[in-house]
């Protein structure tokens, strides 16, 4: 009977030691949990660090204004110029061709911006209609020098003709794809037909500017990848 009491008397100190040790390790567990929560509720945010991807500029020694300035960063800079100038954009008809500097559409960027290195794109383009003149369709065989300059369809033959071609893909961050799209390079849109020079200034990821017209004037801008076509012409001029 004494043994059966003292069995009694342990197990009841031993149910109570582990009714302790549990209510302990209940209560040091929902601490811990609390915690987390609080942690939680104000988490560290780190911004991602943002790099800028280095682009190798191409060199074409070629300087048709002899003013110094090679004629792709020329082209890049009477681009901007019109840019800067802001002509409304206005599709008009001109007698002579030209558009007053404050006005102009697509095509007139490109004409200012070769007329700054010292082309006369005008009567380059005036000139290879009126000896190829199959090879412009636009024309339809009635060649008009007060506008065949402007359109673009044109200034797409011209260029297929007697600049260097280059991709049509553009792939953000890759270095081999993106070395290929040069400031001064032209690149022309699929219908609506749209055209403009590339800048030399980038994004983050590589992908250049588009300096351009499309209303409500000239602009640099980020518009290369939100342009509303595709692709269908890049050209660098003059070629290699």
């Amino acid at each position: 009977m004494e043994m059966i009491a003292i069995r009694k008397h342990f197990l009841k100190r031993y149910r109570t030691f582990i009714f302790i040790l549990g209510s302990i390790l209940f209560v040091v567990s929902f601490i811990n949990i609390y915690n987390k929560k609080k942690i939680n509720i104000t988490p560290i945010i780190i911004k991602d660090t943002v790099v800028k991807v280095e682009i190798e500029k191409i060199i074409i020694e070629s300087d048709k204004d002899g003013d110094g300035l090679l004629d792709l960063d020329d082209i890049v800079e009477g681009a901007r110029k019109d840019a800067l100038n802001k002509p409304k954009y206005k599709s008009a008809y001109y007698q002579g061709g030209y558009p007053p500097d404050n006005e102009g559409v697509c095509t007139d960027v490109i004409w200012r911006a070769f007329e700054n290195a010292g082309y006369d794109l005008k009567s380059m383009i005036d000139q290879d209609i009126a000896e190829n003149l199959e090879d412009y369709p636009r024309v339809n065989r009635q060649p008009d020098q007060n506008i065949d300059f402007r359109r673009v369809q044109n200034l797409h033959v011209f260029f297929k003709k007697y600049a260097t071609s280059l991709t049509l893909e553009l792939k953000p961050t890759n270095l081999v794809n993106l070395k290929e799209w040069q400031g001064g390079d032209i690149v022309i849109f699929k219908r609506p037909e749209h055209i403009g020079i590339i800048s030399d200034k980038r994004r983050n990821d590589g992908v250049p500017y588009l300096i351009h017209n499309a209303g409500p004037y000239t602009r640099e801008a980020n518009d290369l990848m939100a342009w509303r076509t595709e692709i269908i012409g890049h050209y660098r001029f003059p070629s290699k």
